[in-house]
C-alpha cells in the first residue's frame, strides 16, 4: 500500500473573523477548526500530517488537540501553490498527498476516502474535490468539455464570461500523486490577476504532460464549506452539533 500524507493549509490570519486569534484556532465544541481537518486526514489513512502555519503560529500550535503533526512556516502568504511548496521537504518521493484547509471543519474521513478511491480507480495523477453550488460567485470554477471531461480549473478573477457560467467549484482540496505534485510545484508561476502562486495551476501543468486529471464532484457542498467570519462560525457550530447528535 502506497503511503498517504496530508498537507493542511492554515497560515492565514482570517481578517474577516475580526479577532486577534488566528482563524483556524477558533473552536467548535471544544476543538479548533484545524483539528477537524486533521481528524479527517487521519481517518482517510494519512500516516503523516503537516500543517502550513503563518500568522501567530505559536498560538495555533498551542491550540490544537492533535500534537502528533509536523509544521512548516509560510512567512509570506503568496498563494496556495507557495503554501504547499513550503512543505515540499515533508512530501517525500512517493505515494499520494492530500491537500486540505484548516478552516473547513465539515470535511470528513468518509468524503476523503471516496475521493481517494475515485482517484485510484481512475489512475489519476491528481483529483480535485469539487461540488455544484447555486451561487458560485468568488469561487474557482471547474471547466469541463461537452462530454463532461475535465478541462481546467480557473480562478473567478481570471475566468471569462463562459467559464463563469460553470456552477461546479474547486474546493481547493486535492489528492495528488506526490511525485507529480513536487514536479508541478517547481513550474507554477504567478501569472494571474493576484500575482500569486496558485495551486490549481498544477492541474494544467500535470494535464499538459498527458497525465489524467479529474474532479470528483460531491452531491452536496456542505463538506467543503469554509468558515470565514463569526456568522459562519455560528452556523458551523450548529452543523457540527447536528452531526454529533446523529452518532
Amino acid at each position: 500500500m502506497e503511503k498517504l500524507r496530508a498537507v493542511i493549509l492554515a497560515a492565514g490570519k482570517g481578517t474577516r473573523m475580526k479577532s486577534d486569534l488566528p482563524k483556524v484556532a477558533h473552536t467548535i465544541e471544544g476543538k479548533c477548526l484545524v483539528d477537524y481537518a486533521i481528524e479527517a486526514a487521519m481517518g482517510a489513512g494519512a500516516e503523516d500530517i503537516c500543517l502550513v502555519l503563518g500568522y501567530k503560529h505559536d498560538v495555533v500550535r498551542a491550540s490544537i488537540l492533535h500534537k502528533d503533526v509536523e509544521y512548516v512556516l509560510q512567512e509570506e502568504q503568496l498563494g496556495t501553490g507557495h503554501a504547499v511548496k513550503c512543505a515540499k521537504d515533508f512530501l517525500g518521493e512517493d505515494g499520494q498527498t492530500l491537500i486540505l484547509f484548516g478552516d473547513t471543519p465539515f470535511i470528513t474521513a468518509e468524503t476523503l476516502n471516496r475521493l481517494k478511491a475515485y482517484h485510484m480507480e481512475r489512475g489519476n495523477a491528481v483529483t480535485v474535490l469539487s461540488a455544484m453550488i447555486d451561487d458560485p460567485t468568488g469561487y474557482g470554477r471547474i471547466i469541463r468539455d461537452a462530454d463532461g471531461n475535465f478541462v481546467k480549473s480557473v480562478e473567478h478573477k481570471d475566468a471569462n464570461e463562459t467559464e463563469l457560467m460553470s456552477h461546479e467549484i474547486n474546493s481547493g482540496m486535492y489528492i495528488f500523486e506526490t511525485k507529480e505534485l513536487k514536479e508541478a510545484l517547481d513550474k507554477i508561476q504567478p501569472n494571474n490577476a493576484q500575482g500569486e502562486y496558485y495551486l490549481p495551476d498544477a492541474l494544467t501543468i500535470i494535464k499538459e504532460k498527458g497525465l489524467a486529471v479529474d474532479a470528483f464532484a460531491l452531491e452536496s457542498p456542505e463538506d467543503i464549506t469554509g468558515v470565514n467570519d463569526q456568522e459562519q462560525l455560528k452556523a458551523a457550530t450548529a452543523v457540527i452539533r447536528r452531526r454529533n447528535q446523529c452518532f
